[in-house]
């Protein structure tokens, strides 16, 4: 049985449709497991035995991982995430988990310069110190991500900090698949891997792209650093330590320019989803009208 911890997740859903299609017994774990997990419903195909967990919780952990072998591990970053991540760590091994797939983050260093990967680090270390067998993977920005910015594409607009820097673009559906791999197949179920698309693309080829599938042109909006993370606090009401995240990522994109890895096709044995592919296919997401936070006067095109 392999456990998927964070299953309505963008990552930890993805595994989890990964997982059914190979025909893996899978359980999904969720805070709210009388929610519907999202895409198994309707559907004729196999579905995930559904159980609660939460990573505060540790007796709801003990029960999740009961009769697992293996365990795909993805939390939303936030200020308790290693203190949570281990104690999911070391419940599991304790449950007899004998394999966890985490994700983790690029730049996951212990001087890194975004706050996010130096706590994935310190989890990385815990895994390495415990001797659970693992696999970690660091994917870079997430395509599915760009959703989010919709409602300001749909009005012509979206904002950045990292000037002209090319950006590693991945897709969770890609994510997912390299996991269920490290979870299902021996051969790559040790080491740690960069995971991105096959190509890095800049903000204002970005929004020319946009321009190209939405039928309507949308600018980038270049903002400092400051300003960057000033909008995501008092525009957008993001907690304090989420913009500074944001803000961090794009400088780490500014300070080491990205360049695309072959993981993803070495693992998969086929090329990893593009970019293009992945904005055709929302195509209607980006031509929405919605409301929403927009750029502020005076904002640099």
């Amino acid at each position: 049985m392999i456990a998927v911890m964070g299953a309505t997740g963008a990552t930890g859903n993805a595994v989890l449709h990964s997982l059914l299609a190979l025909g893996a017994p899978v359980r999904a774990l969720t805070r709210t497991p009388h929610d519907p997990i999202p895409g198994t419903t309707g559907t004729h195909g196999p579905r995930p035995e559904v159980r609660y967990a939460d990573a505060a919780d540790a007796g709801s952990l003990r029960t999740a991982f009961e009769g697992a072998s293996r365990l795909f591990l993805a939390m939303a970053n936030g200020p308790a995430q290693v203190e949570l991540e281990s104690r999911a760590i070391d419940i599991a091994a304790r449950s007899g988990i004998e394999h966890i797939v985490k994700i983790s983050a690029p730049a996951a260093e212990p001087d890194s310069p975004v706050a996010v990967s130096r706590g994935h680090h310190a989890v990385e270390q815990h895994l390495r110190t415990l001797g659970v067998s693992h696999t970690v993977l660091r994917p870079y920005a997430f395509m599915q991500n760009l959703l989010r910015s919709a409602p300001g594409i749909a009005r012509g607009v979206i904002l950045g900090a990292m000037g002209d820097a090319p950006c590693n673009y991945v897709d969770c559906r890609d994510i997912g698949d390299v996991a269920a791999a490290a979870l299902t197949r021996p051969g790559i179920a040790t080491g740690s891997y960069v995971l991105t698309g096959p190509e890095a693309v800049s903000h204002p080829e970005l929004v020319r792209r946009l321009s190209l599938v939405t039928g309507h042109r949308v600018r980038y909006v270049r903002l400092t650093p400051e300003e960057f993370r000033e909008h995501f606090v008092h525009r957008a009401h993001m907690p304090a330590w989420l913009a500074e995240h944001v803000t961090e990522i794009q400088q780490l994109a500014v300070a080491r320019p990205e360049i695309p890895t072959d993981t993803v096709a070495r693992i998969l044995g086929r090329p990893p989803r593009t970019l293009d592919a992945f904005l055709h296919e929302n195509r209607h997401h980006f031509r929405t009208q919605a409301a929403g936070p927009g750029p502020r006067p005076g904002d640099r095109a």
